[in-house]
């Protein structure tokens, strides 16, 4: 039995402990049609995290990564179908300001600036709130 606790415990800790650069979401297709509000949704909640996480390890090229995907998702946002009809008013503006957010994140990333790293990603975690379905 304990020859097998230990291989599994080590499978299991090299699992849980991946790269937080391995959990952004793939870019998109530049060429791929509307896609669905809440996949989108999805998407733009995982590259923030992953952007505060690298943030916080000093992972500068990481952070501008999940920048540019976010700035990417914001724009696919603004042409999401099933769009929930609490959101569908406001859907431009928000998709607009995230990507405005994304793009002063990558900026603030690409010359190291942890204050303003710091305020744009406490922006863009509020606009991905605000692009919640529910009200």
């Amino acid at each position: 039995m304990s020859r097998l606790l230990l291989p599994g415990v080590v499978f299991l800790t090299l699992v849980g402990c991946q790269v937080p650069q391995d959990r952004l979401p793939p870019e998109l297709p530049e060429a791929v049609g509307p896609r669905p509000y809440a996949e989108l949704l999805t998407r733009a909640r995982a590259q923030a995290r992953v952007a505060t996480e690298v943030y916080y390890l000093n992972r500068w090229g990481d952070l501008e990564d999940a920048a540019r995907g976010l700035e990417q998702t914001a724009r696919y946002l603004a042409k999401a179908e099933e769009v929930p009809a609490a959101r569908r008013q406001a859907l431009v503006s928000l998709s607009n300001d995230l990507a405005k957010e994304a793009g002063l994140l990558r900026k603030a990333s690409q010359q190291k600036d942890e204050k303003e790293t710091t305020a744009v990603l406490t922006r863009i975690n509020y606009k991905v709130r605000e692009l919640r379905p529910e009200e």
